[in-house]
């Protein structure tokens, strides 16, 4: 089945290559099997891997950015989009992400991934979607991350169940067959929050 796949990621310009290496295979890999980018329109960092990817084997680039990224020249916008859809906030760019998106892969990235990364966990663990969430841990990047969400699960801050809200690969491969193959469980508002 092919899927729009949204890719939160950095857009910095200053990463180690080998970041932007995997995100531009990961990226090829996801056009060879027919499926379509949604990312925040960057050209650099590891938004523009993935886009540089998926536009090199053909596949769709659904860009989306807030208009004044454009008009205060923030930063460079990948200019081979299928389509770039322009909103007025990064609120509403998020959420029209969101929207599109039938999964969520999360690359290394700084503050702005982290905030989408736990808003499509929270809205999935709240039961508003079902859709795959993935996290690529290229190189140990989220090993950090992941270490924090267990304590807080033996804490009992997140129940324990909440680790299927997700999946945590560092290949690819397993990434996209986690994407493929994900049952999509429609859980109750109850089943995964307590309080």
């Amino acid at each position: 089945m092919k899927m729009n796949i949204c890719v939160f990621g950095a857009s910095s310009t200053i990463l180690d290559n080998h970041f932007i290496e995997a995100v531009e295979k990961l990226g090829e890999e996801m056009g060879k099997r027919g499926h379509s980018l949604v990312f925040g329109a960057g050209a650099n960092g590891l938004m523009g891997a993935a886009a540089r990817g998926v536009h090199k084997t053909g596949g769709n680039v659904y860009g989306v950015v807030p208009s004044f990224f454009k008009e205060e020249s923030i930063s460079q916008l990948f200019d081979k989009c299928t389509e770039l859809i322009y909103t007025e906030t990064m609120a509403q760019r998020k959420s029209k992400m969101e929207d599109m998106a039938d999964a969520f892969i999360i690359v290394p990235g700084g503050m702005g991934t982290f905030e989408e990364l736990f808003e499509v966990l929270t809205l999935k663990q709240l039961g508003r979607h079902t859709k795959p969430i993935v996290i690529y841990n290229i190189d140990n990047y989220y090993n950090g991350l992941e270490a924090f969400i267990g304590e807080a699960m033996e804490k009992n801050f997140i129940m324990k169940e909440c680790k299927t809200l997700y999946g945590y690969f560092d290949s690819a491969e397993e990434v996209l067959s986690y994407i493929e193959n994900d049952k999509q469980i429609k859980r109750d508002v109850h089943d995964l929050k307590l309080g």
